[in-house]
């Protein structure tokens, strides 16, 4: 039995050596290992074999099954990279070529144009970018800002929770980015923080996943009048015109004390919805001073330091600018819509050259 054995090892071992395929491995290995397999032929013979050389016999015969098997699960994990190198290599797509033979070249999305003509006119005003992180705690999405666990405010943000981790979940505003700048910058502190963010609703106007920006000024001497100055001009500029009509209504924030909510004038006409005076009110964006508690938890003194802040969406922002009736439609991946509605991508928003000077010219 023990040469018996020595022989087929040798035998199995060159077969699975000389394997070049997932296939012709598997043939060894049911050759081998199968219901009617030369090892398992050899288990057979255990019974006509006497205690003490059924023992032997068999433990030896253990040893050698184990030993093929490990050759062949080894064998197997290199053939099965190798071929799928090979196939990645013959399924590979240059992404450098033109996905269309005529000449259209693609289109800078709505969202993605209108964030760089918000972020052109902040720039000119002085203001830094901040970023932070999607997945946002408890304490910098809730806490930090003014919003205990028992608070009300947390119900009105139908939030997304993550499963498995309670504290953690999808941002549902961008300030705990403000709270992240004040907790490891000194002030003056001039920024915005544009981003993804994300709540439980859809309708025309609202969608599970939004992009917004939001403003922080903190110093020694900004008041409710540097705030209102600074969101009229940001509207003129980048509606690129005067004739904005903005009306500031008293509301609440836990996170702001005054509360402002800014409405623009505009109106929904032929399908469109566009900045009008005059013909209805359509709310932009919440805004106020920073609330004292805020700047406590931040490490600053509200006796010392004060400021203001302010958020909007960026969607809702390009929909009225550029007349996009529905929301939805931003996220529907639809080429019709993105050829309409989209950007060349030599558009590029300056406030000297225009924000949007080829906007007619582009679709």
């Amino acid at each position: 039995m023990e040469q018996e054995i020595l022989s087929l090892r040798q035998e199995l071992i060159a077969a699975i050596e000389g394997a070049d395929t997932v296939a012709a491995l598997e043939t060894v290995r049911v050759s081998a290992l199968g219901k009617n397999g030369r090892i398992t032929a050899l288990m057979k013979t255990l019974g006509a074999l006497t205690p003490q050389e059924r023992k032997t016999a068999g433990q030896a015969l253990n040893t050698f099954k184990t030993d093929i098997a490990a050759f062949l699960d080894e064998k197997k994990a290199t053939l099965e990279t190798r071929e799928l190198n090979a196939r990645l290599h013959a399924e590979s797509v240059d992404v450098t070529l033109p996905i269309r033979p005529q000449n259209t070249p693609g289109r800078i999305h709505p969202v993605t144009q209108v964030t760089e003509e918000m972020l052109t006119i902040f720039a000119q005003m002085g203001f830094d970018v901040a970023e932070g992180p999607d997945i946002e705690d408890d304490y910098h999405n809730f806490e930090a800002l003014n919003i205990p666990a028992s608070h009300p405010a947390r119900q009105m943000q139908a939030t997304f929770f993550l499963k498995d981790q309670p504290d953690k979940m999808l941002r549902t505003q961008t300030s705990g980015v403000q709270i992240r700048t004040m907790e490891n910058k000194k002030p003056p502190i001039k920024i915005v923080a544009p981003g993804r963010t994300y709540r439980r609703d859809y309708d025309m106007t609202h969608t599970p996943m939004f992009h917004q920006i939001e403003g922080l000024v903190i110093d020694k001497k900004t008041t409710l009048a540097h705030l209102k100055g600074t969101l009229i001009e940001f509207m003129k500029l980048f509606f690129e015109t005067n004739d904005v009509a903005l009306r500031f209504r008293p509301s609440y924030f836990p996170f702001t004390e005054p509360s402002f909510e800014a409405d623009v004038g505009c109106s929904r006409e032929n399908g469109e919805f566009k900045i009008k005076s005059g013909a209805g009110w359509c709310e932009l964006l919440g805004c106020g001073m920073v609330h004292p508690n805020v700047l406590r938890t931040c490490g600053l003194d509200p006796d010392e330091y004060q400021g203001f802040a302010f958020g909007c969406g960026i969607d809702r922002f390009a929909m009225l600018k550029y007349g996009i009736p529905d929301l939805r439609s931003f996220f529907d991946a639809d080429m019709r819509w993105i050829r309409h509605y989209g950007f060349l991508p030599t558009d590029v928003p300056t406030l000297i050259n225009g924000l949007s000077q080829t906007a007619g010219a582009k679709r």
